[in-house]
């Protein structure tokens, strides 16, 4: 394993994180008992970094991390979020009260006295202001009393997250599905900004939300019918060379200079160790050449998530069309 320092809070993490989402069913019904076993092959393959959240199967994500956590909470960073509840705007409550109720509800559920990383969760959903003037402080409140040890957010439109960050803080900035093969946006925006700020940078889901997998993505995937095309031409095109271009996803993703971990979606023993065996392993560049080509055509292409006004520029609203 390779352990990276997480800016400037003193943790190292490894590079392969381990996301939570799928132990709360988000990608389909998973089997209880391998899910146990994942988490501990998990643990005895060195990766320390777990994210989850209650949104993830509406908190059947952090009930089953927590018993899988059982006897081995000190070997681990836990990292799970606040705000985001469900699925729509109305959904999302970033006021300090319900911060602090949903602070205690998921140390229940995930059986520990302290979480190690608190985030703010899917930011583009909640008013900036707001999130900046009360949500923001009353993590730093959280801290105070120790029940977290740092504070973090987590988003999909990066300018948004780069403008709460820039009030000095948030220690960890997440963002997803803008560093991997089909989209590398995170490097024009937040991995500069966070190398100068001492901010840790986690990259979340390096195979574009299951894009670039045989499977393909889930239906509540936002992202548009040519992007989901183009990357199903990118698993036909690693069918017929016989290379799984989810490989080479993760090989490129995990081969940034400063991300401190990225973090896969697991939930069962042969994802984890299929994720491990390519660590250190630079991607072939003559397949990566392929590869990018085929994807140009929608190369750093960005779609609507939460709130319209909070999106990137040049991000289209697809959920209307699909």
């Amino acid at each position: 394993m390779i352990y990276n320092p997480l800016g400037r809070t003193g943790l190292n993490v490894s590079v392969v994180g381990f996301g939570a989402s799928p132990l709360g069913n988000v990608f389909g019904e998973i089997d209880i008992n391998e899910g146990q076993r994942a988490v501990d092959t998990a643990i005895d393959k060195g990766i320390n970094y777990f994210d989850v959240a209650p949104f993830y199967g509406l908190t059947l994500a952090e009930t089953r991390l927590g018993q899988y956590l059982k006897g081995k909470r000190e070997h681990i960073i836990l990292a799970t979020k606040v705000c985001r509840y469900g699925w729509t705007l109305e959904d999302y409550d970033a006021s300090p009260e319900r911060m602090y109720q949903s602070v205690d509800e998921s140390l229940k559920r995930l059986q520990t006295d302290r979480i190690d990383v608190l985030q703010i969760h899917d930011v583009e959903f909640g008013n900036p202001d707001y999130i900046i003037a009360e949500t923001l402080p009353a993590l730093i409140k959280l801290k105070e009393q120790g029940k977290i040890r740092f504070a973090g957010i987590t988003g999909y439109p990066l300018q948004i997250l780069k403008t709460i960050a820039e009030t000095g803080l948030v220690d960890t900035i997440l963002t997803w599905a803008h560093y991997n093969l089909m989209n590398t946006t995170m490097d024009q925006v937040l991995t500069p900004f966070t190398r100068e700020e001492g901010i840790g940078l986690i990259n979340a889901s390096p195979l574009h939300c299951r894009v670039l997998t045989d499977k393909g993505a889930p239906d509540w995937h936002s992202a548009s019918k040519e992007i989901l095309d183009i990357g199903m031409k990118g698993v036909d095109w690693g069918r017929k060379t016989g290379l799984d271009i989810a490989d080479l996803a993760m090989q490129f993703a995990l081969d940034h200079p400063y991300v401190a971990t990225t973090l896969v979606g697991m939930s069962k023993t042969e994802h984890v160790q299929s994720n491990l065996k390519w660590v250190g392993v630079k991607p072939d560049p003559a397949a990566l050449k392929e590869v990018l080509k085929i994807i140009e055509p929608v190369k750093d292409l960005n779609w609507v998530e939460g709130r319209l006004e909070n999106n990137d520029s040049g991000s289209i609203n697809t959920k209307s069309n699909k």
